[in-house]
């Protein structure tokens, strides 16, 4: 094996961390446009009808959830373009998609600004489907980087620190900017509650977060070798030796295929998912209803958008750093639990916050050590499902952010839908940002729990149902083929025994 190919699957040169991990930045920043002021910029700048946001959303969610699974199943199979490799191929698709669809949510509607809400409800809806496509093609595609970078599990964890780090810096940064445009930009006389006068400051905004992340988005793409693994010429001549049937067979347990079904049969593949699905309604609900809670349930200044946020991840940005060693002390399962805690803690704080209350500085500070913590925690999860299986990483990751997508957008429908006033806010507004905020990150962080109590008696990445190795292997004239079959010595979880048999194929 030759030193590059080593370098590939080990440990990896710090100025590739480093452009692996500001591959998602682009996407960050949109996402943390997306999450944290769709809502809101609708809302209360645009006025639109609440039911009409939240649809708005879901459609986009929608979008992912559909378009996640096939791009995950369509980047396994393809071989890229222009020596980009596959992954780097579809993530550079995404980028320009992006790039192109999101800036137009956050423009206004061009030359209709002032048409009926269903009008300009049917301007948004395709950028916000093609906004969707772009992130899902480069968040799954980034993320089956991982496993094919490096087989080590340390540096799976570092990678998956390094990418929440940035995720979290990029949050900061939007926040930052935020908090300069509303803040210190805004002369004394200005309306310190959020309204139509503020929509230019969004403008800005979009078009200093879309520059930004293109910046990163190149680094990316220069500084990041996807690698294949072709097959040496003495590889190939050792497939015509007799011998080769026997080394196969013994090295069979590691090299198994999964295919997309395959997957589907193992229930820990679904056991990840509901602890993924869960955290992710747990940090994007925080995301997305905290900033109206702070203007209309506690009553605070429009500025408090931008740096409540931005305190939120601070937290979880110092919380990241501290991931990978944590996981290494004392296990995943643990560190999620204590990650879980603390989101149950948070939740429990936003409930008993009074108007007007600092106290939610402490409650932003466990908001963002709980979120990161299971966060990281869950993708690292994610990847020790995968294992050595890179060949099928991205329908798994596709999968996951399925459950993902969907429940994040049907649960958004359904908190505006259940929203008590129409377009603007009344007094019922208050007390029912109060209860969203706390019963459904609270509530999901149990149900996260509860997934992870039904992992603890297992061995992540173990799998129940072996996929069929199939290698031809050529000799006399014909071809063989290795099929690796699965027995279990009881109904009890054990490690699947395999027996070698072999095929003529014709």
């Amino acid at each position: 094996m030759s030193s590059q190919t080593v370098s590939n699957r080990g440990r990896l040169p710090l100025l590739q961390k480093f452009a692996y991990s500001v591959g998602h930045v682009l996407n960050d920043l949109t996402a943390s446009m997306w999450f944290t002021y769709m809502i809101i910029y609708f809302h209360q700048v645009k006025k639109f009808d609440n039911a009409l946001a939240g649809d708005l959303v879901l459609i986009g969610q929608i979008s992912d959830a559909i378009f996640t699974p096939f791009i995950g199943y369509e980047s396994d199979r393809v071989k890229g373009c222009f020596n980009m490799g596959k992954r780097k191929t579809w993530h550079f698709l995404g980028t320009l998609c992006v790039m192109c669809s999101f800036p137009f949510l956050f423009l206004g509607c061009i030359t209709c600004d002032h048409a009926p809400d269903w009008s300009q409800f049917i301007y948004f809806a395709p950028f916000v489907v093609i906004f969707q496509f772009g992130w899902a093609s480069t968040q799954i595609n980034h993320l089956s980087l991982i496993p094919d970078l490096t087989d080590c599990t340390n540096e799976r964890v570092g990678l998956n620190s390094y990418r929440y780090a940035f995720t979290v810096l990029s949050n900061m940064m939007v926040y930052g900017i935020a908090w300069l445009l509303f803040d210190l930009g805004q002369n004394s006389d200005v309306s310190k509650q959020l309204g139509p006068d503020d929509s230019s400051k969004f403008r800005m905004l979009v078009l200093i977060v879309v520059g930004l992340g293109l910046v990163f988005s190149l680094i990316f793409h220069i500084g990041v070798r996807e690698k294949t693994a072709p097959v040496s010429q003495n590889n190939r001549e050792s497939l015509n030796d007799s011998s080769a049937l026997i080394t196969i067979e013994k090295s069979a347990v590691k090299q198994l295929v999964m295919s997309w079904k395959c997957w589907l049969k193992e229930h820990q593949f679904y056991q990840v998912a509901v602890i993924y699905m869960s955290t992710r309604l747990v940090v994007n609900i925080s995301q997305v209803y905290l900033p109206i809670y702070l203007v209309e349930t506690i009553k605070l200044d429009k500025d408090s958008i931008a740096i409540i946020p931005l305190i939120v991840y601070v937290s979880g940005f110092v919380t990241s750093l501290l991931m990978k060693y944590i996981n290494a002390a004392v296990g995943r399962k643990v560190t999620f639990l204590i990650g879980v805690g603390f989101a149950i803690g948070a939740s429990i704080a936003f409930y008993f916050l009074p108007q007007g209350s600092k106290l939610v500085y402490g409650a932003a500070i466990l908001s963002g050590i709980g979120g990161s913590t299971m966060l990281v925690t869950s993708l690292a999860m994610t990847a020790d499902l995968i294992g050595d299986n890179t060949e099928s990483g991205a329908f798994v990751y596709g999968a996951m952010s399925f459950t993902d997508k969907l429940s994040n957008g049907v649960a958004i429908a359904l908190i505006q839908q259940l929203h008590p006033c129409g377009a603007g806010c009344c007094p019922l507004c208050a007390p029912y940002y109060r209860h969203i905020l706390t019963s459904v990150p609270g509530g999901m962080s149990v149900i996260a729990g509860i997934a992870l109590a039904t992992l603890i008696p297992q061995t992540l990445g173990t799998r129940r149902k072996k996929a069929a190795l199939l290698t031809a292997v050529t000799q006399n004239g014909r071809k063989r083929e290795v099929i690796p079959e699965v027995s279990y010595e009881s109904d009890d979880e054990q490690e699947p025994l395999l027996r070698g048999k072999t095929h003529s194929i014709q």
